[in-house]
């Protein structure tokens, strides 16, 4: 039987372990990509380990989150995050080039390598077929020191696509389409792999917005095979020594197919406010819309905005909408501007933003109370956008456009017939304009010696965890329910500029769940750790399911959480947890979340020795005088890292022999 492209690259990587589903492997990472909300940590942790240069063949540090700068915070982490990009070798992308998985798409992607990246749209660059993963900030510190990245050897889940999509249609509603198909919970441990006719007709950028928005269905990644497609894009890039043919072999058998025919597809909308609340244009149309995005790292390619411009000329959107375009990276705005489009959009009343992920990660442009926003972004979480109570749907840039002209929710097959506006169909450029002046190539080791690291007041090293209690007794401080995300736990907005400095940062833990005039989460951590009484979190399904901040697990760290006991826990949060010693459990019966409130009183006798040698752990709640059983779904390794408090200590004591 054949092997899949997943377990092809990945058996070119694998330096520990069995490539078979289900098993722990460590794989070679050969680059790695930061950006500047989750990079400062990376690199602080980085600095720690004290390993000098990174050991990859690649590293990128990205400034694209935090770029408005409110306050000195965001310019101390920029000049922190550019002096040790020096210091350690690494590549330097400044604020303004344009956003991580955009730019590393088209300056940097190669066929056939892994990339690990502190964000979770990094398999993003599986549209290049790259193995490009998500992970924590310290995972990616570690493999920026030269450490293996371990992961489950995954499950690989075909979908074939036939067919060829129609006008007005485009990859947005492909990946819409799946997770209509899957959900956002329930695929940990599964890489989705494409195939078929149907995706070779596909270019670059419009895999690129499959595989970037995969990051919602909670898979591993996603990836394409390279092919001519791919050739043509990396010779437009000015880089086709870095393509090669790389495919599945013809006779792969995968674990599962799921097969998609394009040519029967149909605008469609994730409606608020999950990713997977799909319905179809249709369904909704007339829905009345106040603001319309366009961009951020999903949809913000050269043909996407291009497509935008060609409807918007001549033309003028609705009196009543507010409409904003952000383009991914500098290249594909200054492309733009030589071709008239920048004008165009701008005369049809649009603002252009600067190229960076702005309103998608909460920073700026929030939704006024009790409107409806369209955006072609990649989540649309209950008050990601920076409003509570939003009512955000995430569509195509065709969807957009046409809903941007008429105010309210317009399936763009029908504009033909409402504006006469005819399908402008964008053919990819033979050839990008190159402007690599705002990348800082890493300086020799010579040079590296001459640099200082600038520390600003506001950036602090985080604190490691302590020791884990052989007889853990804690506090139920919240009990949430399913699909509890990164933004809910650590929110964003206006708070990402605390990211550097965690004691800060972690007085909004779980803010979304304070009550005005009761004490904080934060307060309440910080008051029971005084006392010696370790914090516990218990939720329900897909817990930690979103970004890849690490702050999610750090923050409440540092507040005194010790434990985390969910009906299920997403892959990379579940990693973060661990890398910052806290121990996470999942319900062998998932109908005692149920029994369990709110300042119950929670104790485990055996801990250590559960995590050493066990996969379930007898667990007393003692306000309720019931008994219950969770289970430690732990490699060899998990329980090496938390048994030495955590992924730092461990890496050290390894470096130490």
């Amino acid at each position: 039987m054949g092997q899949t492209l997943t377990y092809k690259i990945l058996s070119g990587h694998v330096v520990g372990g069995k490539i078979a589903a289900g098993e722990q492997i460590g794989i070679r990472i050969d680059q790695t990509l930061t950006q500047d909300a989750t990079g400062t940590t990376a690199f602080l942790l980085f600095e720690s380990m004290g390993t000098g240069r990174v050991k990859t063949d690649l590293s990128v540090s990205y400034v694209d989150h935090n770029i408005a700068g409110f306050g000195p915070e965001n310019h101390n982490d920029h000049l922190y995050l550019q002096t040790i990009a020096a210091k350690s070798g690494v590549h330097h992308s400044r604020a303004g080039n344009g956003i991580c998985h955009q730019v590393h798409l088209e300056r940097f992607g190669k066929t056939g390598v892994t990339l690990l990246g502190s964000d979770s749209h990094t398999p993003t660059c599986g549209a290049l077929s790259m193995l490009a993963i998500g992970a924590g900030g310290l995972d990616v510190a570690a493999a920026m020191a030269g450490g293996p990245f371990y992961l489950t050897c995954p499950k690989v889940l075909g979908v074939k696509l036939t067919g060829q999509l129609s006008n007005w249609v485009s990859a947005k509603d492909i990946i819409l389409k799946l997770l209509s198909l899957l959900s956002t919970k329930g695929n940990v441990g599964w890489v989705v792999e494409y195939f078929g006719q149907g995706a070779s007709k596909l270019t670059i950028p419009q895999r690129a917005t499959i595989t970037n928005m995969g990051a919602e269905l909670g898979v591993t990644t996603s990836i394409f095979a390279s092919d001519e497609q791919t050739r043509i894009f990396l010779a437009a890039q000015k880089r086709e020594q870095d393509y090669q043919p790389l495919a599945a072999d013809p006779d792969t058998e995968y674990d599962r197919v799921i097969e998609i025919n394009l040519s029967e597809l149909e605008p469609m909308a994730a409606c608020p406010s999950s990713p997977d609340n799909v319905k179809t244009i249709r369904e909704i149309a007339g829905v009345q819309t106040k603001q319309v995005l366009i961009g951020s790292c999903t949809n913000s390619g050269y043909a996407d905005l291009m497509m935008v411009a060609k409807v918007l000329k001549s033309r003028h959107i609705n009196n009543m909408v507010e409409c904003a375009i952000v383009p991914g990276s500098r290249a594909v705005l200054n492309m733009l501007a030589e071709a008239g489009a920048l004008a165009d959009m701008i005369s049809a009343g649009a603002r252009v933003l600067e190229c960076g992920c702005g309103p998608c990660i909460g920073q700026g442009l929030s939704p006024a109370d009790d409107t409806v926003s369209l955006r072609t972004f990649n989540r649309n979480f209950a008050g990601r956008s920076g409003t509570k109570g939003d009512q955000v749907y995430l569509v195509s840039p065709e969807t957009a456009v046409a809903s941007v002209l008429t105010g309210e929710i317009t399936d763009p097959r029908d504009l033909p017939k409402i504006l006469g506006v005819e399908y402008p169909k964008i053919e990819q450029p033979a050839e990008f304009t190159i402007n690599d002046n705002m990348i800082e190539p890493p300086l020799s080791e010579e040079e590296t010696a001459q640099v200082k690291v600038l520390h600003g007041p506001t950036i602090v090293v985080p604190e490691m965890p302590p020791p884990l209690p052989e007889k853990l007794q804690g506090q139920v401080l919240v009990k949430c329910g399913d699909k509890i995300t990164t933004d809910h736990i650590m929110p964003a907005g206006p708070y990402l500029k605390l990211r550097s400095n965690v004691p800060e940062y972690a007085k909004v833990v779980f803010n979304c769940f304070n009550e005005q005039g009761k004490p904080s989460f934060a307060q309440r951590s910080l008051e029971l750790k005084k006392e010696g009484v370790v914090g516990i979190i218990v939720a329900g399904e897909s817990y930690g399911q979103g970004s890849s901040r690490e702050h999610a697990a750090l923050c409440p760290m540092y507040l005194g959480v010790r434990a985390v006991i969910a009906k299920s826990i997403e892959r990379i949060h579940k990693a973060n947890l661990i890398n910052f010693c806290i121990v996470p459990i999942e319900f062998a019966e998932p109908g005692d979340y149920g029994k369990i409130n709110l300042e119950d009183q929670l104790q485990i006798d055996n801990l250590l020795e559960a995590i050493k040698d066990l996969d379930e752990v007898k667990i007393t709640d003692k306000t309720a005088s019931f008994e219950f059983v969770g289970k430690l779904i732990l490699s060899p390794r998990n329980r090496e890292i938390l048994l030495a408090n955590g992924l730092l200590n461990y890496t050290r004591k390894k470096a130490n022999g």
